[in-house]
């Protein structure tokens, strides 16, 4: 069982293939690209955490998330987390920079991977392509030891297999 569950919410802009990013400057994975999201909290779904965690880090409202997949990771310093991705095209607001976070707008085809823990680059092309995707990740600090991913076309087939939700 992991000791914390966690979201993360890209947020994506079809018409202009843009996706909003984040320079992180606090927690775990600071000084890396990321998405907006962080923990679940108590009495909190997966779904309200995300929407939440888009509000504090970057200051937007986002509405309509769908389920992407689930993320599960162990560090070798026994901190262990299982993360539920989201995502939307209906947010309302301006990202604004907080204490957290610095949003910007990246073009889904330029997506700085060398700049974002390495297992991003598995699995943020499936969500990119709508597919759903369960992945499983060993840590050793920010240095990957083990990455395993599972992709399918369909929810239903992932959960099936892997017990998600």
């Amino acid at each position: 069982m992991p000791i914390e569950e966690s979201v993360l919410c890209f947020v994506r802009n079809r018409l202009d293939r843009q996706i909003l990013l984040i320079h992180k400057k606090t927690g775990l994975g600071a000084g890396l690209i990321n998405a907006p999201g962080g923990r679940i909290k108590r009495d909190e779904t997966p779904k309200q955490a995300a929407v939440r965690e888009a509000h504090e880090e970057v200051g937007i409202r986002v509405e309509n998330l769908s389920y992407s997949g689930s993320l599960c990771f162990q560090f070798t310093n026994g901190h262990s987390i299982r993360g539920y991705v989201f995502q939307t095209e209906t947010w309302f607001g301006k990202p604004l920079e907080t204490t957290e976070a610095n949003p910007f707008w990246c073009d889904e085809s330029s997506i700085p991977y060398d700049k974002m823990w390495v297992d991003d680059a598995l699995w943020l092309p499936q969500l990119l392509a709508d597919r759903y995707f369960s992945g499983r990740f060993v840590f050793d600090d920010q240095r990957a030891i083990s990455m395993s991913l599972d992709v399918e076309a369909s929810m239903e087939n992932l959960i099936q297999q892997n017990g998600i939700f």
